[in-house]
């Protein structure tokens, strides 16, 4: 009797031992005694991302949250439950201190590393938990950074509590319906109650993780101009001490194309009441610290689902037998894979060293030079890690085959979670633009070209050599198209995108090459220069010198039509 063939599932094993790149990082970036304190709860995650978390995954990929706007008696009630996944991940973020550790005194400029090594581990066995845990850690830190005592007071100890009966997260509140990243056009209106009381009444259109009990949002106090500076930033607390929402209705979850497991509502704010964090104008100015961290966010998750389908499809490679051979021994498949891990080390070396800026700045070490650099990479990384994980993670789900097509491999849910990375915090075209501002201020760009000359000064192993005169040649080649156009802004703002993943991915190649030469001097290790080899094959140099006219042939009727309407 013949057995028929059976192929077995991708399988993953403890996914910190398992990840090469985070752990000569840590080796790397960290003292031996704190790597050492660390790297027991590394490993228990990593244990867990691989194993139960992962299993539990896989049978909760049908469970999404629910809305009950009423409840048996008519009484609007606006209840959202979460997936099982969604309540277990709730109470390991808290126990595992996935906010908390990043304001651990203890670690000092090491907090951060510590703290995003853990949500990178987190984030691709969660669904996508990490959502509201930025936005917990943004709101922490824009409340410290706020000076409003009593707001401090009330809320951090609680956002960064490691008791899950205790622990609050925080939503952000910013997009409306005309328009996300344009915040300027916000409608949502406060106003003063006699007793002084502030309320919110408005509309807000898209709202992630919205059972969290606090949120950070823009309204515009009544008689404030229009813009942006006419804008204030509130605290609202969702719900009262018997858990009702506070004047806010949840007219309806949104269906959504990935991040399904993320609760994502309109509201209708009808009163609810609200206190302003700092002033009564300069709000967007008062929430750059909540966006710059979950941008930060947003790039080490890039980085994270890359690794995630890079593991996946590394299993399967091994056991997968196609004309004769597995998909390991095929060259092909291998040449295939080799360039998708290039792309992968390159976006983890990128989006880390965001982190590592962001801990030596919360520390007080970052070199006063170096603040214009951080917020210029902030929209680099992000840009830049966005784009290479949906391409990534396309590209792993076409190395399963078939199988990587059918949804209850849990496959396809990787590529719908990528695609809200380019969008989440700024579409690519909007954070090519705000690097543009952040160019025009202070010294940025030299900052920027200083690091990858540093990254480059320890390079001895002559490919490795060339691959960085190839960086430094694709920033000489932004600089000069910067030079060149400052002078016409429309032909500027048109090749910004082609100048800012320019930008990232040769700082991107830079700081893999520093690594791959330590790797080579301290571990012996040729797999990280191997990488930077290849990831220097693809494109980096992205800059077209005169696309304005190619622009307005191919679209300029098309435009107009649409415009016309």
């Amino acid at each position: 009797m013949i057995t028929p063939f059976k192929q077995s599932a991708p399988t993953l094993g403890n996914q910190y031992t398992a990840d090469r790149m985070l752990r000569s990082l840590l080796r790397r970036k960290l003292p031996t005694a704190v790597l050492a304190a660390i790297e027991p709860d590394l490993l228990a995650l990593g244990g867990l991302a691989g194993d139960e978390l992962y299993q539990f995954q896989l049978a909760d990929r049908l469970n999404e949250p629910r809305l009950t706007q009423w409840d048996a008696w008519g009484e609007r009630v606006d209840a959202i439950s979460l997936s099982p996944l969604w309540e277990r991940a709730q109470r390991l973020a808290a126990e595992a201190g996935i906010v908390a550790t990043a304001y651990d005194p203890a670690y000092g400029e090491h907090a951060r590393l510590h703290q995003f090594a853990l949500a990178y581990l987190f984030h691709p066995s969660t669904d996508v938990y990490t959502c509201p845990l930025a936005m917990t850690d943004g709101a922490a830190r824009t409340l410290l950074r706020s000076g409003n005592q009593a707001l401090i007071e009330r809320a951090v100890p609680r956002l960064l509590s490691r008791d899950p009966a205790l622990c609050w997260t925080s939503g952000q509140w910013m997009t409306e319906s005309t328009g996300g990243s344009d915040v300027g056009r916000s409608e949502t209106l406060a106003r003063q109650d006699a007793d002084g009381t502030w309320r919110l009444y408005g509309r807000k259109w898209f709202t992630s993780a919205t059972t969290s009990e606090m949120a950070l949002t823009l309204a515009r106090p009544e008689g404030s101009p229009a813009g942006g500076r006419g804008l204030a930033l509130f605290y609202v607390e969702t719900r009262d001490e018997r858990g009702r929402l506070r004047n806010i209705q949840v007219n309806r979850l949104k269906d959504k194309l990935g991040t399904r497991k993320v609760p994502t509502a309109e509201l209708s704010l009808d009163g609810a009441p609200a206190i302003p964090v700092a002033g009564l104008s300069d709000g967007v100015s008062a929430i750059i610290p909540m966006l710059h961290l979950t941008r930060t966010w947003n790039s080490v998750m890039s980085a994270s689902v890359m690794r995630r389908g890079m593991a996946l499809a590394y299993d399967y490679a091994g056991q997968r037998v196609a004309f004769g051979r597995p998909l390991a021994a095929q060259p092909l498949h291998l040449d295939t894979l080799a360039t998708l891990q290039a792309e992968t080390e390159a976006a983890f070396h990128l989006s880390f060293f965001l982190v590592e800026l962001i801990g030596a700045d919360e520390a007080g070490t970052l070199d006063p030079a170096e603040h214009d650099l951080l917020r210029l990479l902030t929209s680099l990384a992000k840009l830049t890690t966005g784009r290479q994980a949906v391409d990534v993670v396309g590209e792993v789900i076409e190395a399963f085959g078939g199988a990587g097509y059918v949804e209850d491999t849990g496959l396809p849910t990787l590529l719908r979670d990528a695609h809200v990375l380019p969008i989440w915090e700024g579409t690519t075209n909007v954070l090519a633009l705000d690097a543009l501002r952040a160019l025009s201020k202070g010294s940025a760009w030299t900052q920027l070209r200083a690091k990858v000359e540093r990254c480059r000064e320890p390079l001895r192993e002559p490919s490795l050599v060339a691959a960085g005169q190839l960086a430094e040649s694709a920033l000489r080649h932004a600089d000069r198209f910067i030079s060149q156009h400052l002078a016409d802004q429309e032909l500027l703002q048109a090749g910004m995108r082609r100048v800012a993943l320019t930008a990232g991915r040769a700082t991107a190649l830079a700081l893999l090459l520093e690594h791959a030469q330590w790797s080579l001097d301290h571990e012996a290790d040729g797999r990280a220069a191997a990488a930077a080899r290849r990831f220097a094959r693809t494109p980096i140099d992205l800059i077209v010198d005169d696309c304005a006219l190619e622009d307005a042939l191919l679209l300029s009727e098309s435009v107009a039509e649409a415009t016309s309407r």
